[in-house]
């Protein structure tokens, strides 16, 4: 699947859509879901958690580094978990040859270039 950069409406910045990409992992999680409710539900709900957990780690005043750490990788856990009852998963991560990643390199510096010297513009005296 091939990554398109392009600018955003206002011109403003660069939109890398990835939507397209995670739709597959919805739609078979959504099945996975409807076939067997009991085991996906608690695998989300037990994500959720630890989610949660992490989020209130970050925050708080009170957590340590090894805390976060220890909810970072609760975290990771069912992430990992929830992702391996998808097939569909291991086909979003972008994988790139040197040449589509030199091409989409060259595509976002091109836009980005075009961004900044449309912004960066100084009214003439």
């Amino acid at each position: 699947m091939r990554l398109s950069p392009q600018l955003t409406v206002d011109g403003t910045a660069v939109h890398l859509p990835v939507s397209n990409r995670v739709a597959p992992l919805l739609d078979e999680l959504a099945i996975l879901y409807a076939d067997r409710p009991g085991d996906i539900g608690a695998l989300l709900n037990r994500h959720a958690s630890t989610v949660l957990a992490l989020d209130h780690a970050v925050v708080s005043e009170d957590s340590t580094d090894y805390g976060r750490a220890m909810c970072a990788a609760e975290a990771d856990a069912t992430r990992e978990a929830l992702l391996d009852e998808i097939d569909a998963a291991a086909h979003v991560d972008a994988v790139l040859s040197p040449d589509d990643a030199i091409t989409l390199g060259t595509r976002l510096t091109r836009l980005a270039a075009h961004i900044r010297h449309r912004t960066n513009r100084t009214p003439h005296a």
